[in-house]
């Protein structure tokens, strides 16, 4: 009879999972200061239902990135705008790659009705009315052709 464990899967970095203690002694903070950061906003570590403060991966790597900003200089203010400003920068990141993501779509739907058409020079796309969805609005498109 062996006894085999089953395989360790690490916590998602979102998980909350230190906490105080470890979390200051990972980031190279003292626990006072992850305190002084929580007041100020600059990071909002989960809480139990008995209050204790519990910190993901993430945490203590925005904890890590505070702490080497003010040490190379940057007050507290700064800090707080260059996080804001990260913040920006990411999900406008994310916004461009939907939005590109849009784009091919729109663009193979473009190709592919391009393509029916020169299969069948005389006949027209057949436009489909959207389905009536009470409160939301519709969506129309109209398709103009030059006469031949």
């Amino acid at each position: 009879m062996s006894s085999q464990r089953p395989p360790f899967e690490p916590p998602s970095p979102d998980a909350a999972v230190f906490v105080i203690s470890v979390a200051a002694e990972l980031s190279g903070l003292h626990p006072q200061t992850l305190r002084t950061y929580e007041r100020m906003g600059l990071i909002s570590p989960t809480r139990t239902g008995g209050g204790g403060r519990r910190y993901s991966f993430r945490d203590i790597e925005l904890l890590r990135e505070i702490a080497e900003l003010t040490s190379s200089g940057i007050g507290i203010e700064g800090v707080r705008q260059i996080l804001d400003l990260q913040n920006r920068v990411t999900a406008l990141v994310q916004r461009n790659q939907e939005l590109v993501a849009e784009l091919e779509a729109t663009r193979d739907a473009l190709r592919r009705t391009l393509r029916s058409r020169d299969a069948a020079p005389n006949k027209l796309p057949v436009l489909r009315e959207p389905p009536n969805n009470p409160g939301q609005p519709g969506q129309s498109v109209v398709v103009w052709r030059r006469g031949r």
